[in-house]
């Protein structure tokens, strides 16, 4: 009991935030600025490519290129 207690214990071992100017801020909300910051960059590279109307139904593309590309900077950026 006391081993399974332990391992499940182990994910409590350090707080997954970053201080900046003496605040603490959770990782994830970086992540998710960063997201929204690429799929923004991703849109208007498409939108001047002139081949945005590949990435329909938009209204399911964008939210989606937002979720990957926030996991996707959590998981390069943040995981140690």
């Amino acid at each position: 009991m006391v081993a399974i207690a332990s391992v499940l214990m182990s994910g409590c071992a350090s707080s997954p935030s970053i201080g900046v100017l003496g605040a603490y801020f959770p990782t994830w909300l970086f992540s998710i600025v960063a997201g929204v910051v690429l799929t923004v960059v991703i849109s208007l590279i498409v939108t001047r490519l002139k081949v945005d109307q590949l990435m329909k139904p938009s209204a399911v593309v964008y939210p989606t290129l937002v979720a990957f590309l926030s996991l996707a900077v959590w998981l390069m950026l943040f995981q140690y």
